[in-house]
């Protein structure tokens, strides 16, 4: 790698610090923000309000926050050449801010282009070190960023009365299908990369038609959501390619010796909040046979996969590139299991708590609040301040 230095500000000196920072102050506002709007209490934005602000917000604002900050690190570990620090670092970080605040504060079309903006910026910043390592299995992690930037446009352009508004919500669901499968890859290289690195004879498996068939369902769904108002997909190829998916989900998981990282709490989150995935596959099959209400199958993969494995890698991730050991505290553990608990009342409350939805609502999101909050009581000076062993990072 690149020899550098210090830039002057541990908080710019590595994409995880600044974008981990934001998006855990961010959880902490805009899911009560949410819950207090569905309550009747608050009222969110000027150019997208209520249910359409807080999808928005969540799995384009929140998400790619943490995608940014996780990206920055990693790709410079996968190819040897420096990602963005310092002032350019900041500038990004400035730009999601700002789209954050037009989200809420308006104008519209300020808001749209700000918001826009980001993920292209993200695309360059981490492109210019894939292609200069010419690494070509990192490509694809630029062309999901890519999608995911283009179902952004297409929701603004929808949400601006430019397209028809229907391509907001097939904007929305392949950008959530976009993510899985930026789960699925990055997932798959680290997580039985980890587990086989510190669990001894666990021997995690890669299984090449397991993983054609697992990750290739995905992009399946990506692009049959893609194609839908223009060429509708009969409910039973929804379901067998669904079934699919979920059914390799699995299989890839356990194929990966999950259990055996049982005795490692920092290790085993990884696994478990991966679990989701095929949870909420299955979840959104049930739900094209009207056997669970709509709305599980989502909530199962937003809070329980994407946010989960979030809070279990960027712990993980803080802790390494800060130079401290690789070992789940009280406050590591409890985030996560406040989490899995947010996940399992959310996605329960349709099904199984009807009579107290709305009581089920500020449940989920105090957890989801509280989890947050204590990453940020441990992890606050982490990222603040300067690795503990003195390097560069």
């Amino acid at each position: 790698m690149a020899s550098e230095k210090n830039t002057g500000m541990p908080l710019l000196a590595l994409g995880f610090r600044p974008f981990y920072l934001v998006a855990a102050l961010f959880a902490i506002v805009a899911v009560p923000l949410w819950v207090l709007t569905f309550l009747g209490e608050a009222r969110t934005g000027n150019y997208l309000q209520g249910l359409t602000w807080h999808s928005h917000e969540m799995i384009f604002g929140f998400a790619p926050a943490v995608i940014a900050g996780f990206l920055l690190t990693a790709v410079r570990n996968w190819t040897g050449q420096p990602t963005p620090t310092g002032v350019p670092l900041g500038a990004l970080v400035l730009l999601w801010i700002v789209a954050r605040v037009l989200m809420q504060t308006g104008p519209a079309d300020a808001a749209a282009v700000t918001d826009i903006l980001f993920l292209p910026a993200l695309g360059t910043a981490v492109a210019i070190p894939i292609w200069r390592s010419r690494n070509k299995r990192n490509y694809k992690i630029l062309a999901v960023l890519a999608v995911l930037t283009l179902a952004n446009v297409f929701y603004h352009l929808a949400s601006l009365n430019l397209i028809p508004p229907g391509f907001a919500r097939m904007s929305m669901t392949a950008a959530l299908d976009v993510i899985a499968i930026l789960i699925a890859i990055v997932g798959g290289r680290v997580i039985p990369a980890f587990i086989g690195n510190a669990v001894k004879n666990s021997n995690p498996r890669h299984i090449r038609s397991v993983e054609v068939v697992s990750v290739g369902a995905l992009v399946v769904i990506l692009a049959l959501g893609i194609l839908t108002p223009w060429m509708p997909v009969a409910d039973n190829v929804w379901l067998l390619i669904l079934v699919i998916a979920a059914v390799g989900q699995l299989v890839r998981l356990l194929l990966w010796r999950p259990l055996s990282a049982l005795g490692n709490p920092l290790l085993w989150m990884l696994p478990a909040a991966y679990a989701w995935l095929p949870v909420s596959l299955a979840l959104r099959a049930l739900e094209l046979q009207s056997i669970v209400p709509s709305g599980a199958a989502i909530h199962a993969f937003t809070v329980g996969a994407i946010t989960s494995l979030m809070i279990a890698m960027i712990t993980r991730s803080a802790l390494g590139h800060s130079g401290r050991p690789l070992v789940a505290g009280p406050a590591e553990i409890a985030a996560f299991v406040l989490l899995q608990l947010s996940a399992i009342v959310r996605v329960l409350a349709a099904p199984i708590m009807p009579g107290a939805y709305r009581e089920a609502m500020i449940v989920a999101g105090l957890l989801w609040t509280l989890a947050f909050v204590v990453f940020l009581m441990r992890y606050w000076p982490i990222l603040t301040q300067p690795r503990i062993d003195g390097r560069p990072g």
